[in-house]
């Protein structure tokens, strides 16, 4: 799987183009834009690539990661997959293709890459993270040093540290790409990142 990278929106959301070398089958996960110029480096790298966009995933409802679902939507006809618990972030959207509903042991298929969706509320209810074999897109659930805040409406302290337990148990060599900030690997998160470790300073806030 090969994956680009693209920081859109105010927030500086992570927006990701994965796609399957093979196939040029692709997915466009969380496209936070502000503005529809935005999309153009994205529209462009994927024409070059000769890419087919089979799927826009959301990994939970938030607006700096779903204002641009409709545009890439109407240039690529695919439909948007998020949880069922946020797709009611959707609802200001007008979408042209009916969504797909994710869940916990969905799998989102392009080409010959599969990533499983995991369940991981705490800082929306229907917070997902993605794994594959070699990574792991963790939306705003786990950030490099850092966890999504669990203070907006539908957040919990409580679900997220249930989310995080399941986290800890990915293996150590996988990739993390969350929705914003840089990369890391789930073991450099479980040995430095304070919000993976109960027992420590860093559940306060």
């Amino acid at each position: 799987m090969q994956v680009e990278t693209f920081t859109v929106g105010m927030l500086y959301t992570n927006c990701y183009v994965a796609h399957c070398p093979k196939t040029k089958e692709a997915i466009i996960i969380d496209p936070g834009l502000d503005f529809s110029s935005e999309a153009n480096p994205i529209i462009d790298s994927i024409a070059r690539e000769g890419l087919r966009v089979r799927y826009i995933v959301n990994t939970h409802g938030h607006y700096d990661h779903i204002k641009g679902d409709q545009v890439f939507q109407q240039k690529y006809s695919a439909p948007i997959c998020i949880h069922i618990l946020d797709e009611h972030f959707l609802e200001g959207l007008k979408p042209s293709v009916p969504n797909i509903h994710l869940e916990e042991g969905s799998v989102v298929v392009f080409g010959n890459e599969t990533l499983k969706v995991i369940h991981t509320p705490g800082h929306t209810p229907g917070s997902i993270c993605l794994v594959g074999e070699k990574l792991v897109f963790t939306g705003d659930t786990l950030f490099a040093g850092s966890i999504g805040r669990t203070d907006f409406e539908g957040g919990s302290m409580e679900e997220m540290q249930a989310s995080l337990r399941r986290l800890k148990n990915l293996p150590d060599h996988l990739m993390v790409f969350a929705g914003h900030g840089g990369n890391s690997l789930i073991g450099q998160e479980k040995r430095a990142n304070p919000f993976l470790n109960e027992e420590s300073s860093g559940w306060m806030f």
